[in-house]
Order: C-alpha cells, then sequence, then structure tokens
C-alpha cells in the first residue's frame, strides 16, 4: 500500500499502482468528472499516471489557472490533427505552449495563409466535439525512429535522434492521430473547449537555422472560458491602435531603414522628447550620483576580463581597423580587436579603479546614459522594443557589504518614485537568481541571492501594496542575481523595465579595490541599476501606454496656433512667441487651409492642445483653446491660456520640489 496526502492534509492508504483518476473516483464521482490533470508531488501530470510510491496529489480543474498551459498544449495537438486531415503530406515539428497561446511549425511545398484558417478552425471544432482521449504509450527509440520514417516524418525522426538515450520517448494518441510529446496533457481533446482562434503566420528556419528548411508558423491562442479570449482579442484590437511603429509615424517621431537595421533615426520631435526624459532623468539622479561617460570601443582584452567575450560575444559587435582588414598583412596597420560597448559596467570599473577609493568614499555612484549596441537578429528586430543600438539610464553603484541592503532599497525608492511619475502605480518585482552558466562561487551566489530576497522582502511590506514579488528561477545574469521590475501599462500588458543587479564577480576580476578602515586592500561590491532600462525601448512603452496623448509635460510638442482666417497670421506669431518665451513647446500653423483641416491633421499627430485664433480673438487678445480628444472649447485671454499650460506643463519631479 501507499500514502497519498491531499492539499487539506488529509492522508489516505491506496494499492500500488493506482492511477489518480482511479483515486478521483474512489472519492467522488463528481471530482472525476470535473478533473483534468494531477499535481504529482509539485510535478503537474497526467491523470491516467499511476502513483507507485508515497506521494502528495492535488486535483486539478480545467478552471484552475494551472490547467491554462494544458488547454493550449492539447489545443496545438487538435492543430496538427486538423491541418494533416485537411492537407496531407504536411510534415509536423514542434508547437509549444508560449505567452497567450502556443504556436505549432509546419513543413508544406505550399504555405499556409490567414485565408486557410476558417477551414481549420472548422476541422479543429469537429476534432474537439468528438472528444477522444488523450492516451500515452512509451515507446522505445528504434520504435519511433521506424514509425516516423513510414510516416515520412522527417522532422519528428530529427527529434528522436536528438532525445537523449537515457529518457523515455513518449506518445499521446487522440483517436486514430498521434503525436511526439513530453506531456502531460488533460483526459480528452474535449475538454479543451470552444474558446480557441487562429492568430496569424509566419516564416521560420526549421532549429532556427536558416540553411535548413523555411517552415510556416501558425499562432494560436486559446482561453479555458469565452470571454477570456474576447476580452484578449479586444487587447490586441487597442494594442494594434496603439502601435508606436504607427503612432511614431503619425506623430513624426522616427523612422528605420535598411541601411540602419536596428537603429533608430530621430526626428526633431521625437529627439526632443527623447530629451526630455533624459533631462528628468538627470534631475532625479542630481546629487546622489556622479554622471561619466565611458568609451564606446575597446580592445577585446577588457571584454576577456570581465567575461563578456566567453559569455556573450554572440551578441556584441566587433571591430578593426579599416587599414587593418584592407591589408592584414601590413605591420604599421593597427591589428587589434576592438568592441562596441554592449554594456557600460566595464568601462565604471576603470573609471572607479582610477585613483586610491578609501572605505569613506563609498558608496560610489557612477550614471551615465549610456549607448551600447547589441547584435539582434533581424527577425527578432521590432520598431523601439527590440533594437541593436540604444541608450540605458544605466548606473554602477561601488559599496562595502555593510551598504549594501540600503543602496538596494535607495534604488528601489528612486525606481518606484520614476514610475509612479509614468504613470505605473503597480509593479511587480521578480527576483531572477542564479543561471546554469556563471561565475563565481556557489558561496558567493548565496550570499547575493540572501541579501536580495531580504530586501525583497521589505521592499514589499513598505510598499503599500504597489509591490508583488516573483521569483524568476535560473534568470540571473552570468555575474550575479537580479531584480526584475515589470509594470502594467494602460491595457493591462505587463513590460520588464528596471533591473538591480547584485555583483560580487566584476570587482574582483578587475582587481578593484578600495582601502578600509584597517589600511587593507578589500573588494567593494558592484550594483548593476537601470530603472527605464532602454530608453528607446521605454519611449515606446509610453507611446503605447498613453496611445500618443501624452502629459503635456512630455509632449514633444504641446500646442500649435492655428489662425481661424489670413487676417489672423500676425497675432498666431505674437501667442507663439509669447508660448516660446514661457517655455512652451509650440509653432504657428499659417498654411493656407481651413481650421477643420489643421484641426483634424494635429489631432492624428497627437498634439495636445491647440489655440485657434480669428479676428474677435486677435482685437480682444485671446486665444480659443482645445484640447485633444475633446470637442469643448474655452476662450481665455492669451496671458492666462499660456499660464495655465505652463502651469500644467512642469514635471511631476519639478513640482515636488
Amino acid at each position: 500500500m501507499i500514502n497519498v496526502t491531499f492539499p487539506d492534509g488529509a492522508s489516505r492508504a491506496y494499492e500500488v499502482g493506482m492511477s489518480g483518476a482511479d483515486i478521483a473516483k474512489s472519492i467522488s464521482p463528481s471530482l472525476a468528472k470535473r478533473t483534468v490533470a494531477m499535481v504529482l508531488d509539485g510535478v503537474l501530470s497526467d491523470l491516467a499516471d499511476p502513483i507507485q510510491k508515497d506521494a502528495k496529489v492535488e486535483f486539478i480543474s480545467r478552471e484552475d489557472p494551472r490547467a491554462l498551459e494544458l488547454i493550449r498544449h492539447d489545443c496545438a495537438h487538435v492543430l496538427a490533427e486538423a491541418v494533416q486531415t485537411l492537407h496531407p503530406g504536411t510534415q509536423v515539428t514542434i508547437g509549444p505552449v508560449i505567452d497567450n497561446g502556443f504556436y505549432y511549425d509546419f513543413y508544406r511545398a505550399t504555405p499556409f495563409t490567414p485565408d486557410d484558417f476558417a477551414a481549420i478552425e472548422k476541422k479543429m471544432r469537429e476534432i474537439i466535439a468528438h472528444d477522444a482521449p488523450f492516451t500515452k504509450e512509451v515507446w522505445t527509440r528504434d520504435q519511433a525512429i521506424a514509425h516516423f520514417e513510414k510516416t515520412g516524418e522527417a522532422f519528428k525522426v530529427e527529434l528522436v535522434e536528438t532525445i537523449p538515450a537515457d529518457q523515455d520517448l513518449k506518445i499521446y494518441r487522440q483517436g486514430a492521430w498521434m503525436d511526439l510529446c513530453r506531456g502531460p496533457h488533460m483526459t480528452s481533446v474535449g475538454k479543451i473547449g470552444s474558446a480557441f482562434k487562429l492568430m496569424k503566420v509566419a516564416g521560420a528556419y526549421w532549429r532556427g537555422d536558416s540553411t535548413k528548411p523555411m517552415l510556416t508558423r501558425i499562432y494560436a491562442t486559446a482561453f479555458a472560458k469565452q470571454e477570456d479570449l474576447d476580452a484578449h482579442l479586444k487587447q490586441i484590437e487597442e494594442a494594434e491602435k496603439r502601435d508606436h511603429r504607427k503612432l511614431g509615424r503619425e506623430m513624426d517621431l522616427f523612422h528605420f531603414q535598411e541601411e540602419g537595421p536596428g537603429v533608430v533615426f530621430w526626428h526633431a520631435k521625437g529627439w526632443r522628447m527623447f530629451q526630455t526624459l533624459i533631462a528628468y532623468m538627470r534631475r532625479r539622479l542630481d546629487g546622489t550620483y556622479d554622471e561619466v561617460n565611458a568609451p564606446q570601443l575597446l580592445d577585446k582584452s577588457l571584454w576577456e576580463t570581465s567575461g563578456h567575450w566567453g559569455w556573450y560575444s554572440d551578441n556584441m559587435f566587433a571591430a578593426k581597423s579599416a587599414s587593418a582588414m584592407i591589408r592584414p598583412q601590413d605591420p604599421d596597420a593597427d591589428q587589434r580587436v576592438f568592441a562596441l560597448k554592449p554594456m557600460n559596467c566595464p568601462g565604471h570599473v576603470q573609471i572607479f579603479k582610477h585613483g586610491l577609493k578609501s572605505y569613506r568614499d563609498l558608496p560610489i555612484r557612477l550614471a551615465e546614459f549610456g549607448a551600447v549596441h547589441r547584435y539582434e537578429p533581424s527577425g527578432a528586430l521590432h520598431g523601439l522594443m527590440r533594437v541593436r543600438g540604444f541608450t540605458q539610464d544605466d548606473a554602477h553603484i561601488f559599496c562595502t557589504e555593510d551598504q549594501l541592503e540600503a543602496e538596494i532599497l535607495k534604488i528601489n525608492d528612486l525606481m518606484m518614485s520614476v514610475y509612479a511619475d509614468f504613470g505605473f502605480e503597480h509593479v511587480e518585482v521578480k527576483l531572477a537568481t542564479r543561471p546554469e552558466k556563471r561565475v563565481g562561487t556557489d558561496a558567493m551566489w548565496d550570499h547575493a541571492e540572501t541579501i536580495l530576497k531580504q530586501a525583497l522582502d521589505r521592499m514589499v511590506r513598505e510598499s503599500g501594496g504597489r509591490i508583488r514579488a516573483g521569483i524568476n528561477e535560473g534568470e540571473g545574469t552570468f555575474y550575479g542575481p537580479k531584480f526584475e521590475y515589470t509594470l502594467k501599462d494602460a491595457i493591462g500588458r505587463d513590460w520588464q523595465c528596471g533591473t538591480t543587479q547584485v555583483d560580487f564577480n566584476l570587482p574582483e576580476r578587475f582587481g578593484a579595490f578600495y582601502i578600509d578602515a584597517d589600511s587593507e586592500k578589500k573588494q567593494p561590491v558592484m550594483v548593476h541599476r537601470a530603472i527605464v532600462g532602454s530608453l528607446e525601448r521605454f519611449l515606446g512603452i509610453l507611446i503605447e501606454s498613453h496611445a500618443g496623448h501624452f502629459p503635456l509635460w512630455l509632449a514633444p510638442e504641446q500646442l500649435v496656433v492655428c489662425p481661424i482666417t489670413s487676417e489672423a497670421d500676425e497675432y498666431a506669431e505674437r501667442v507663439t512667441e509669447a508660448a516660446l518665451a514661457a517655455g512652451l513647446r509650440g509653432r504657428a500653423d499659417l498654411r493656407n487651409e481651413k481650421i477643420s483641416y489643421k484641426v483634424r491633421e494635429h489631432s492624428l499627430a497627437k498634439v495636445p492642445v491647440i489655440f485657434a485664433v480669428g479676428k474677435r480673438e486677435a482685437e480682444q487678445k485671446t486665444v480659443t483653446i482645445r484640447r485633444l480628444g475633446s470637442q469643448a472649447q474655452v476662450t481665455l485671454t492669451m496671458d492666462e491660456a499660456i499660464a495655465l499650460l505652463r502651469k500644467e506643463a512642469v514635471p511631476p519631479d519639478v513640482k515636488r520640489a
């Protein structure tokens, strides 16, 4: 007999080898009916799995949030069956669950298009309605290879050959159709339900290798309830309206082009907004950080010392002098290899090392709005959100171990204040722990993670509900654990922005030290921190979160003065001059166009305020104010209107000062 313990602490004895389904039935037929899977000793498992030893068991219903991944996983199998039923000869490859859905990659001479979706979805619903059970079989490697060779599934054969010899090969059947899969699955395909939708297609190379066949990737989503699917589709629709690339064109902020893949061509308005963000961040750092600037191009040897060359070189841009590349045998040509910096930290260590430091000097906080370059595959580039060249609001704090927790808490206070100024009130902070590939001793990692855990507990307690905590197992950087700050935008999407990383390794690798109270050399702790992270990406997030309707202090163009008739042109210029003299960002639109045309055009460009002036306004020294998104109009004197906007345009940090 074995003892099975349930979540409420109750324990029962059962025969060895009884399945989760059998145990659920023994408790209650209704429990067995609503259960789709089980958690066996903490691992999500098939309900049909036999239990061979004492174990903790929790039964999972379809409504349990943990079942959502199973719904999507099962739906991927049904998608593959539907495709092969409708299009015989199509080969299936892999179909993993991803954020908000899943995808499946197919090999077919004629790629799929969205025009195929209606027929595929119809067939999927027919398969789900038949409610075939999922059943699992364990095959030998030879058995699996023979089967997939016979059925012409060359990609599955390759997958089988890459599975370690000591791992079981699992085959899941759903009626007559079957697939190689790790599992687990729900009890039957009918449990998937009807709340799914095929979303889009894309090309994808097999195994991500451009030398291998191109596959068609069908993206889809699935939810437990139709209302959840409807909400997700509504969010996608809203996100498309807010796409920063679309708004960037309409607002004339920036563009991209092939000659500079992954780097931003900032237009005047976009650059003004970029500089407004930097100016805000500089004010927030004033008096507590020293701003520095480290070189863009550094010898490869420095990156070898830091560890980046060994751990990160695939993401770095390397260069030689043109003379060395043209004349590689020329002894006069500089043959050294340089790298564009992907990070600012090694340069900041060099600045710290320059000159002797005492414990009395610590903490030393060095900040830089540093331009960095990282190689991203062309298929991963996405507007401002994923670029190859960007600017970080980076900083590194060199401190003693005794100062470490206090510095982490100070960073958190600053981050939370900054996020609130941009409208992000609720934040999730995740502790990213040691990755599999890392530098430093386990003792060093234990120490760093312990300090971060203690700080996170305190941050949550003192946040008044603003901070939620989480763990990202194995997602730390190669040199240390970190906090990852995730913001939620206006339509409920999560964006990971700021980070705080504790590093005991880089100072040691570079031989950085300070003189302690006993006149001994001692290694400082290095804290890496970025608040908004990539300024480019953060602006993309702001564009989408605000849908281009920025608070006045951040808007690249705060107002446009539009004369209703040419008789008011001179007065419009005087109003504009007065607004500019008051520190507002604006211009006069003196084009010979109707006022309705101008209003539509400037509204599309998301200009927050329009001053309409005509003959009457010129005579009375007034302006008629029209706000973006409102049909209401208010008439004030020119001085009153400018004073009103000037007060409204004061940045939030300046208002608090």
